[in-house]
């Protein structure tokens, strides 16, 4: 079956693809196709973190770090936007200028807004400095009167931190059993159920393989999540801890 790398999807992406995973399975017969054992232990585990996710997403903190992770999302889109439309300004000094800070956000991807929590931190403290620091992007900045908007995202990438990292200690602190571990046993299940049906398809002798209606539907499963992942700015892997 094709391969994925689990590491770098997010939690709530995780969650869902080992879900629609085992329920593409369950729609193909798994006790006929002797895999039903190594299903149950993987919806035992996959149930297992559902539940630890949704007692992470209930945490008040949560709550704060989403909002002010989507307040920043917003503050980068909008600044993108805005200098989107003047790169076709008609007038050469404001479309020149616009190019330079977008020239300036392209280092750092098309997608700040869809890195990993501490990634995107990362970016938008660095690309702050690169506004502030070099002579013709602080020019520019000037030109369109953007420090409103820098001022914005700078705020809420500060207090999203400062937040992220509070609810990291305190979530920490408050359940041992973390996402990141009950990832890591997930994986294990859904290791040893993808490896059954593989091995078990490889012994058939005499085609057609019964197993071949169920390997193609997860495929093109896998397929849906590579492409997300593959137009997703590229990160270090990581095992995220928290919900993303």
């Amino acid at each position: 079956m094709n391969a994925i790398d689990l590491r770098i999807l997010r939690n709530a992406e995780y969650l869902q693809y080992t879900k629609d995973f085992a329920g593409i399975i369950n729609l193909n017969d798994p006790a006929t196709l002797q895999i039903d054992t190594k299903l149950a232990a993987f919806t035992a585990k996959t149930t297992e973190l559902e539940n630890l996710f949704k007692k992470a997403l209930a945490n008040d903190r949560t709550k704060a770090v989403l909002a002010l992770d989507q307040r920043r999302d917003d503050a980068i889109n909008g600044i993108a936007d805005f200098l989107q439309g003047y790169s076709y300004h008609y007038e050469a000094d404001k479309k020149q200028n616009a190019q330079k800070l977008l020239t300036a956000l392209a280092i750092y991807g098309s997608g700040i807004a869809r890195q990993n929590y501490m990634s995107e931190t990362a970016t938008i403290n660095n690309l702050l400095v690169d506004f502030a620091d070099k002579p013709e992007l602080a020019a520019a900045v000037t030109a369109f009167s953007l420090q409103p908007w820098i001022d914005e995202l700078q705020d809420a990438n500060t207090l999203f931190n400062t937040e992220y990292l509070s609810r990291t200690q305190e979530y920490g602190d408050a359940n041992p059993d973390t996402i990141k571990s009950k990832r890591e046993e997930t994986n294990v299940t859904y290791y040893a159920l993808r490896d059954r049906i593989d091995a078990l398809h490889t012994l058939v002798e005499t085609p057609p393989s019964p197993y071949t209606t169920v390997i193609n539907q997860l495929n093109a499963l896998t397929d849906q999540y590579n492409v997300l992942l593959v137009h997703r700015q590229e990160v270090p892997p990581e095992n995220p801890v928290v919900p993303t």
